[in-house]
């Protein structure tokens, strides 16, 4: 899963992406952003396959993260040029050369412009700006005409209502820990195609993957060590206090939560 380019949150006071929640030097993180990558990557690969990925094709990877999907695309895609975009590029730098590049900036800067590609993709990046909008229309100016934008955020599709379970109590603080700390806002994901076509993509579609949330599961290590990381911040909200997200965790980590993780929504569209 990738790290996100972002600017503090409206209440953060963060110099990169989640720094209060998420430090890139912390011991772990590393690892736990590629268990989000265990779980999601394939589904990415398959979409960016489908749009035609292949020699020849230049690719702006915007929130590189640790550079799965980078690296992938310079390599078993064979992608003439890759550039591997992040705030925080300690861990895809190890990985540069041949196709890949790496470019440590903020996608929210005015200066950000790093060339024209084929394809620009950002996979759990712009829920995190408070001025994703702009951003999204900034990254499908870095498009040369038939190139494809592909973005991924998360959807969620079980904390709206009812039944008020410890895990759906546990995920609401969690959203709301991150709205409050780093900007986060999921609300807005599953309008995503409609705002590609209104940015003047043509050929847009949209699909949602949502990972079952076994006991052995990629992503349910994922959000076990995503919920202790933030745990500090979920009690803060005042939504769960430690008894409850004790049992919440209980519940996800033996697999018997009997419910849907957050999923990823992927939409894309083709520049005329």
């Amino acid at each position: 899963m990738s790290t996100d380019p972002v600017t503090p949150g409206p209440a953060g006071g963060d110099s990169g992406y989640g720094e209060s929640l998420f430090e890139p030097w912390q011991p772990g993180e590393g690892e736990r952003i590629d268990l989000g990558s265990l779980a999601y990557d394939h589904v990415t690969r398959a979409r960016l396959r489908a749009l035609g990925v292949g020699p020849g094709v230049r690719c702006c990877e915007v929130g590189a993260g640790t550079g799965t999907v980078a690296r992938w695309l310079a390599t078993s895609a064979g992608a003439a040029e890759v550039l591997a975009v992040d705030r925080d590029t300690r861990f895809v730098a190890p990985f540069a050369g041949g196709a890949l590049r790496t470019l440590t900036a903020d996608v929210s800067s005015p200066d950000f412009a790093p060339g024209r590609f084929d394809l620009v993709h950002a996979r759990f990046v712009l829920m995190h700006l408070p001025q994703w909008h702009r951003v999204m229309a900034r990254l499908r100016d870095l498009l040369v005409p038939g190139g494809h934008l592909v973005l991924g955020d998360a959807v969620d599709l079980t904390t709206a209502g009812p039944p008020d379970t410890p895990y759906r109590l546990a995920m609401r603080a969690m959203w709301q820990a991150l709205r409050t700390s780093i900007g986060t806002d999921v609300g807005w994901t599953p309008d995503s195609p409609r705002l590609l076509r209104e940015l003047g993509l043509s050929e847009v579609g949209a699909e949602v993957f949502v990972p079952a949330l076994l006991a052995d599961a990629p992503i349910t290590a994922f959000w076990l060590d995503t919920w202790d990381r933030t745990r500090e911040a979920m009690l803060a909200t005042g939504l769960v206090d430690a008894e409850l997200l004790d049992e919440a965790r209980a519940s996800l980590a033996s697999g018997t939560v009997a419910d849907l993780s957050p999923g990823l929504i992927t939409s894309w569209g083709r520049q005329p």
